[in-house]
C-alpha cells in the first residue's frame, strides 16, 4: 500500500522544470478565466503529484515521459525537496480554491499569482523555492537528516546526484 502514495526519489530535474513550466501555464490560465474548476485542476494536479509524483498526475507523466527526454539525459536530484516543494504548491492552490470558492476573488488571483512566481523561477531558472525551504528547515532540525541524507548541509538546491555508468 505504501507503495501506491510513494514519491520518487531521484527525480529527473528536467522533468520537474517541465511540469512546473506546465503549472505556469495553468495557474494563469485560471488567473484570466477566473473559472472554480480551473482552480480545482491545479489543486488536484498538486495533489497528484504529492501522492505519487509524476505517477497520477497527467502534467507530471506529460512531463516525465515526454518533454524531459527531449531536454537531454536526465539530471537526477533528490526527491524529498521535490515533494515538499509539491507540497506546498497544494497548499497554496488549494488556499487559492477556497478563496475564489468564497467570494474572495482577488484574494486568490494573488496567490496563485505567488504561486506562479515560485512555479517560473523553477521551471525558467532551476530555482526550486520549496527545496531552499526545504534545506532551511533540515537544517533547522525541523526535518530530520534521514529523511533526505543527500541533502543534509545543502545551502540552495538539492545537489545533482552522480548515476554510476
Amino acid at each position: 500500500m505504501s507503495g501506491l502514495f510513494s514519491f520518487p526519489n531521484p527525480v529527473n530535474e528536467y522533468a520537474a522544470r517541465a511540469a512546473a513550466g506546465l503549472v505556469v501555464v495553468l495557474a494563469v490560465v485560471t488567473i484570466v478565466a477566473g473559472q472554480w474548476w480551473l482552480y480545482a485542476a491545479l489543486a488536484i494536479g498538486f495533489a497528484l503529484r504529492v501522492a505519487g509524483g509524476p505517477r497520477y498526475s497527467p502534467f507530471g507523466r506529460l512531463s516525465v515521459h515526454v518533454i524531459a527526454p527531449k531536454l537531454g539525459p536526465a539530471k537526477l536530484v533528490p526527491g524529498p525537496p521535490k515533494r515538499f516543494a509539491q507540497t506546498i504548491g497544494l497548499v497554496f492552490s488549494t488556499v487559492a480554491l477556497v478563496l475564489y470558492l468564497t467570494g474572495s476573488h482577488v484574494a486568490a488571483q494573488v496567490v496563485l499569482g505567488l504561486l506562479v512566481v515560485a512555479a517560473l523561477l523553477e521551471s525558467a531558472a532551476g530555482v526550486c523555492l520549496g527545496c531552499i525551504a526545504f534545506g532551511f528547515l533540515q537544517r533547522r532540525g525541523v526535518i530530520p537528516a534521514s529523511v533526505c541524507e543527500a541533502c543534509a548541509g545543502v545551502n540552495t538546491t538539492p545537489p545533482t546526484l552522480t548515476v554510476p555508468q
